[in-house]
């Protein structure tokens, strides 16, 4: 829930120029004025008796006024009163008591005149009474005894003070006696009881009246109230009364309302207008009556009808006259009503529809004072001039009397007077002062020069130009020094002189100009308008839901004026922040710490600036889980069912979704707690449905979202009686441990199922269409019996029946069991194997004879292992595989065999004791298949055209191998493949020499095994032949030649010289672009050389044609890495410049290095060049 507000000081500013309006022609005060009051104490004045009386009468007036009193109708003369004296420059009295007067001597009515040479001023007629509080008359109270159920009325009668005394009722421990729709005291301050009961004894019953005014509590005497039930009322007192007395032998009954207050069916009310109503229905009755208010013919007002003391009272704030009309109570049980009527007159005193307002007049103008009041009944309007009546005040010819209106006609200045308006009817009176001043003065504005205004965008601008003159001067506003008369709908000029820009923009910045002309003269004024931007909450604080210790945030983000300095306020509740360091505000949010259910409420950020203020609330929810249910009760306890009813706890602002009730069993399992059922969170009854022989207590849980609340405190423990067992144990069982047993088992009954005490078992058996009769057994509360002496795996009808010391259960049902099982005693016989292929046998036999089983048939296994591979020998360890065959099942594949071997197996059934004797072994081969891959393939050995292949034979021949197949195929520079060649090789052989191959060049070799069946899978490898000698020999002769190396020394001097250039350069300050110049002239030496130019370049795999995997032993840059040869010669170094031959010579060139990752996990290789192929030749 948000809530956003937003105050500006310019509507502030608003309120503040409407007063100004009512007093826009005050007169200044360095000018002739008559008097006007300015203060003056309440009508009905009601003072302290021990402190001094102040009456006040403050006026102002040009000359200043002089005061004086008459008290009572008759002048007060203060001079020969020395307890009274009047302050300096005021006709304020001050009465002194507290130096020896009495209040009491002072009591009467005052009035106060104020007076100079323009006119006279009176004050209101204020009445002076002392206030009293008076004891409380002694008097004798006798017991209230009351039979339970009747209404009783417990009177205050406070003694009569001034001003009537607050009543409340208390005990002797000054508590406040609790209330409620039964017991509430009424307007009258007496206690009434709608029913008694007994909780209602005591002796102590004390009404106190509090006299505010006096600040004293008066006291009654403690009140007895005592409170009889008819059992013991007819006990004590039963040989003095006769069956007709009251107290006779009535049980308490119940009995329809009947109003207590106010008596009979109808009464009347006046009340005055503007005051409150308060209408009062108290009534009597059990059950306690429920009151409830309509308005005849009409409906209660809204927001401003509210009930009070329990519904019954009703309460109207701000009567009006509609408010007249008959209000009927109705006070209801379940037995009938009762009803009352009260008829309402609303009154009123005098209210103003025009009060008379000061006339400032010119020589020779007219005006008129109107003085326009309504009251019920109608008041009358009568007119004093300088507090006299005007009928025998001075004439003057230029007034003229019109009923509530005087007409002023060519006034001059003598015409100056205060006129006194008084409207009064039965109810009270209003009296006005209104002077008319007759001046002839120039134009004056009293707004101070050059004064500035500040107001927020969009908000109402009020300029004020607050003037006086006489005759009342023009008003006109001009924006800027030389601007133009203002007028149009965008302004709005106010009598006073303001004006009004109802929505002020940012180009209403500026000066303006307030021009004020009369006949007598001109006056003008300049004020400054500034704009600012509003305050803005950018991101406003969100509803939050939080659980109970958790921490939460609320967020405030504003966007203000630059000129304006904001300041951030939070409440809770529209009050301050608690004093708590868990409540953290920054700059921008609110955090609260370790949140607890007080924090739950609305929390608001506002946001101040001198000139406006917003604010944006949002509501924290702290939610948690339930309180325990408490008060659990009991009722209708009956031999199998009972009713708990419970009342809920606290829901912590989540919804009770459910409730869950558990047992404790105090006779079979104290202190253990059981499941029973669970009711929905609107449910506070349940039916519970109850076993015998059970002592039983119950709790409650409440469950919301958030989790479960704590048990509940148990109820009271209630003991059903004990009865015959209703139920049989469960999951019965008969299975024999051994040959010649059978094992009954079953599920014993827990205590709170035996329903009684002596819980026994009655185990029953008989041998299935053998025995005709059953053999029994009683037995204690076990949950097993062993029979011995059976045949071996026959059926047996098995039953258990519980018992207690109050009878047998119902009929238990009958189920199968067997005695014990013993092993097999035959195998399957005619055990047949069909090889269905290289892998894969199915399995065939009869089965045994059910009898020769001899307990539960478990299936048949399949025991078989395999002897011999026929492809190879074999000393390995013999490993049996067993394959179970569920059931009565005679036959079974047998998958995972290994192609071309010998094999054997049985066949062994089995049952719940174990496996029989095994068939005899029956021997059988599975067929040839294909063959693996060879072992490996090695390429060595390369010459100019030749190179040597081994390979090793598959590991898994899988039959006879007839033959290799071996294909290759060439791999130019641009990676795409040659033509394929296939060569078929003996099986007996295991190595190759590929002849009359080109020089320098790639291969790539396809190499797998095949047996009459079919082929293997193939091993990949790629080689390369050597390059020419002589291209070889040219290419070292080069780097060996005198020419060369001196070309290389020229070359680094060069550099050499270039270096120390470049530094002395540096030193100097320039600066040498050596970055530049290197790029430009880079080192031959270094760069990658192509193979058409003698230099050396790179070589990859184009897609399929995969280069040599690791562990060839011809990488295709002939750089044998110490992971991929472990017996080259080469150096093991990591670098490739220093190379040599199987002999040690050096044949080393400068080489790069490879940048490119190998495809498919491969090493790639580069070109076979001369240079490189020297390199790596091994």
């Amino acid at each position: 829930m948000m809530k956003k507000k937003s105050i500006s000081a310019s509507n502030a500013s608003l309120v503040l120029f409407l007063c100004q309006m009512i007093s826009a022609l005050d007169v200044p005060l360095d000018l002739s004025q008559p008097p006007t009051i300015t203060q003056q104490s309440p009508k009905d004045y009601i003072v302290d008796p021990r402190e001094n009386i102040v009456i006040q009468c403050e006026a102002k007036g040009k000359p200043p006024p002089s005061f004086s009193w008459t008290r009572n109708g008759t002048h007060f003369d203060i001079d020969k009163d020395a307890q009274v004296t009047m302050k300096p420059n005021s006709g304020t009295l001050v009465i002194n008591i507290m130096n020896g007067g009495k209040a009491e001597a002072y009591e009467g009515v005052y009035q106060c005149t104020a007076r100079n040479e323009r006119g006279a001023a009176i004050s209101n007629n204020i009445v002076i009474r002392p206030s009293r509080s008076p004891l409380w008359t002694k008097e004798k109270l006798e017991p209230n005894q009351v039979r339970e159920g009747d209404s009783l009325v417990l009177h205050c009668r406070p003694p009569v003070g001034l001003p009537p005394p607050i009543i409340f009722w208390m005990d002797n421990a000054f508590q406040r006696l609790p209330q409620s729709e039964r017991v509430s005291q009424g307007l009258n301050g007496d206690l009434y009881f709608s029913n008694v009961q007994p909780e209602d004894i005591r002796e102590d019953y004390i009404c106190y009246a509090r006299f505010n005014h006096t600040q004293t509590i008066q006291q009654k005497q403690p009140i007895s109230v005592k409170v009889f039930s008819m059992d013991s009322l007819n006990d004590t007192i039963a040989a003095n009364l006769s069956d007709t007395d009251i107290y006779g032998a009535r049980p308490v009954t119940e009995r329809q309302p009947v109003l207590l207050t106010p008596t009979g069916s109808t009464s009347t009310k006046v009340e005055l207008r503007g005051n409150v109503l308060l209408l009062e229905c108290i009534a009597a009755g059990l059950p306690t009556p429920v009151i409830r208010w309509i308005k005849e013919g009409g409906e209660l007002p809204a927001n401003r009808t509210f009930f009070e003391n329990f519904k019954k009272t009703l309460k109207i704030i701000d009567v009006s006259e509609a408010d007249s009309g008959n209000y009927k109570c109705i006070a209801r049980n379940t037995l009938g009503s009762a009803h009352h009527v009260i008829s309402v007159t609303v009154k009123a005193a005098p209210y103003w529809i025009t009060a008379p307002r000061n006339l400032v007049l010119s020589p020779g103008e007219d005006g008129t004072l109107i003085c326009r009041a309504n009251g019920n009944p109608k008041p009358s309007i009568s007119w004093l001039a300088n507090g006299v009546p005007i009928a025998i005040a001075p004439e003057d010819p230029s007034r003229k009397v019109d009923g509530d209106t005087i007409i002023f006609s060519h006034v001059q200045e003598r015409s100056s007077a205060v006129y006194q308006c008084n409207a009064s009817n039965e109810y009270g009176y209003l009296l006005a002062n209104a002077f008319v001043n007759v001046l002839a003065e120039p134009p004056r504005i009293l707004t101070p020069a050059n004064k500035l205004y500040q107001v927020i965008a969009d908000s109402p601008a009020l300029l004020d130009c607050a003037y006086f003159g006489s005759p009342k001067p023009e008003i006109e506003w001009f924006k800027g020094v030389k601007g133009s008369i203002l007028r149009g709908s965008e302004y709005i000029f106010h009598d006073n002189g303001t004006l009004e820009i109802p929505v002020a923009q940012k180009d209403s910045t500026g000066a303006y100009t307030c021009v004020a002309r009369n006949k007598l003269g001109k006056i003008q004024n300049e004020v400054q308008l500034e704009i600012k931007d509003p305050t803005v909450i950018i991101k406003q604080p969100e509803y939050k839901v939080i659980q109970r210790y958790g921490q939460v945030s609320f967020e405030c983000i504003i966007k203000h004026d630059s000129t304006l300095l904001p300041t951030v306020i939070w409440l809770k509740d529209n009050d301050e922040l608690p004093d708590d360091e868990r409540f953290l505000v920054g700059k921008d949010n609110l955090t609260i710490m370790n949140v607890t259910d007080k924090d739950d409420g609305t929390y608001t950020c506002i946001v101040n600036t001198t000139l406006d203020s917003v604010s944006a609330s949002a509501v924290l929810t702290v939610v948690a889980r339930p309180n325990p249910p408490f008060d659990l009760e009991l009722t209708g306890q009956l031999e199998r069912s009972v009713e708990l009813s419970w009342i809920p706890g606290d829901e912590n602002n989540s919804p009770i979704t459910n409730f869950v009730i558990e047992y404790e069993d105090g006779l079979h399992e104290p202190g253990v707690w059981h499941y029973q059922t669970e009711v929905p969170g609107t449910q506070t009854t349940v039916q519970l449905k109850l076993s015998p022989y059970v002592n039983y207590s119950f709790r409650v849980i409440a469950v919301n979202e958030i989790g479960r609340s704590q048990p509940s405190e148990p109820s009271e423990q209630y003991l059903t009686k004990s009865a015959n067992p209703d139920e049989n144990p469960s999951n019965v069982q008969g299975i024999g441990s051994e040959p010649d047993n059978l094992v009954i088992t079953w599920e014993s009954l827990k205590g709170f199922q035996s329903n009684g005490p002596g819980l026994q078992y009655k185990v029953s058996w008989r041998q299935k269409d053998v025995d005709d009769e059953w053999t029994s057994v009683i037995v204690a509360n076990v949950s097993k019996y062993i029979v011995s002496g059976t045949p071996t795996f026959v059926p047996y009808e098995i039953k258990v029946q519980a018992l207690n010391d109050l009878g047998y259960a119902p009929e238990p049902s009958e189920v199968i069991g067997h005695s014990g099982e013993d092993l097999p005693m035959v195998a399957p016989g005619n055990v047949q194997v069909h090889v269905i292929n290289s892998t894969l046998a199915k399995v065939h036999w009869d089965p045994v004879p059910l009898k020769t089983v001899r307990g539960h048939l478990q299936g048949y296994k399949v025991y078989y292992w395999k002897v011999q591979s026929l492809s190879r020998r074999s000393r390995r360890h013999v490993e049996k595989k067993i394959l179970t065959f569920r059931g009565n099942k005679t036959f079974g594949m047998l998958p995972g065999l290994e192609p071309y071997s010998t094999y054997k197996l049985n066949v062994r059934v089995a049952n719940g004791k174990g496996e029989g004797p095994a068939s005899p072994d029956k021997v059988f081969r599975t067929p040839e298949g294909v063959p693996g891959s060879p072992s490996f393939l090695k390429i060595t050995n390369p010459t100019l055209d030749s190179l040597t292949l081994e390979w090793g034979s598959p590991t898994h021949p899988n039959g006879v191998l007839t033959s290799y197949i071996l294909k290759f195929q060439p791999i130019n520079n641009t990676h795409e493949l040659g033509p394929l060649v296939e060569i078929r090789i003996p099986a007996n052989e295991s190595s190759l020499i590929l002849k009359n191959l080109n020089y320098s060049t790639r291969y790539k070799f396809y190499f797998n095994a095949q047996t009459s069946v079919g082929s293997g899978n193939q091993i990949t490898e790629e080689a390369v032949t050597i390059m020419d000698e002589a291209m070889a020999s040219r290419q070292v002769d080069i780097a060996t030649q005198g020419w060369f190396i001196g070309l290389m020394c020229a070359v680094a001097l060069l550099i050499l010289i270039l270096l120390i250039v470049c530094f002395i350069r540096r030193n100097k300050g320039g600066k040498y672009p050596v970055k530049e110049k290197e790029d430009a002239h880079a080192d031959p030496e270094i760069q990658p050389m192509k193979e058409d130019d003698g230099t050396f370049g790179e070589y990859s795999d184009a897609e399929d044609h995969k280069p040599l995997k690791k562990g060839s032993r011809t990488p295709s840059d002939r750089t044998v890495k110490k992971e991929d040869s472990d017996d080259s010669l080469v150096d093991y170094g990591e670098g490739v410049n220093g190379q040599f031959n199987e002999d040690g010579s050096f044949i080393g060139q400068y080489s790069g290095k490879k940048e490119k990752e190998p495809a498919e996990g491969n090493e790639s290789s580069e070109a076979p060049s001369p240079v490189n192929a020297m390199n790596s030749f091994v």
